[in-house]
């Protein structure tokens, strides 16, 4: 600006914030919504934002939870090959009953066989069984310790209708992760025959020779 004796003056401006951006050095690694003790072996995989139907994702998921891992492949690969079903038990609108879903112990006969959402959790498995082996572990005592599936942010599109009206079109993608751990030993049991060492010998007694037990007989001829 110029005043009236001729001179020019700067006007500086300041800005009334100031925004301070912080850069963590250290970046978190992806986040499980379980963390097994870091004492128990196992391997981990995840996959976020995939492009399967979260329905057949969860009952895939919740189907092979807690089975050993030679047995979760096992009955994927008959999956693609249609020669066992996926049951459906809690997404169940308009599924059909299927002969195949009493082959598993599960309420109700219906299912399907989600061919594309069978592929990928068959991928994530192997990914996994790969990540335990890297470690050292005996993929024969491994089992699906954790499983689970959540919904991830549609994909919107759209699709045209009738009379110039649009209607909407999203996908329901899904976020899977799964835990893989070794089945623990179980321990042996003892033998009737056996008194050596602490603890319990294997022999049953009543509650009444227990009481007997806790009393101490002062004289008196036995």
């Amino acid at each position: 600006n110029t005043n009236l004796s001729g001179k020019r003056k700067t006007a500086i401006l300041i800005p009334r914030f100031c925004v301070s951006i912080f850069v963590s050095k250290t970046s978190n690694m992806t986040r499980y919504a379980v963390e097994p003790d870091a004492a128990v072996a196992h391997s981990k995989t995840r996959g976020s934002h995939l492009r399967v139907h979260f329905k057949h994702c969860r009952e895939i998921a919740h189907h092979i939870n807690g089975m050993p891992i030679t047995k979760a492949m096992k009955f994927l690969e008959d999956v693609l090959a249609f020669k066992a079903v996926v049951p459906f038990v809690k997404y169940t609108g308009g599924i059909g009953r299927k002969a195949q879903a009493k082959q598993s112990k599960t309420p109700g006969s219906k299912g399907r066989w989600p061919v594309k959402a069978t592929a990928v959790i068959k991928d994530m498995l192997t990914n996994a069984i790969a990540n335990a082996e890297t470690k050292g572990l005996d993929v024969d005592t491994l089992y699906v310790s954790h499983a689970q599936c959540n919904k991830a942010p549609a994909g919107r599109r759209r699709t045209y209708r009738a009379h110039g009206r649009i209607g909407k079109y999203a996908s329901q993608p899904a976020h899977v992760e799964f835990i893989l751990s070794e089945k623990k030993k179980g321990v042996d049991k003892a033998d009737d025959e056996s008194e050596e060492g602490e603890g319990a010998t294997g022999k049953r007694i009543s509650r009444k020779q227990a009481a007997k037990k806790r009393f101490v007989v002062i004289g008196g001829d036995n």
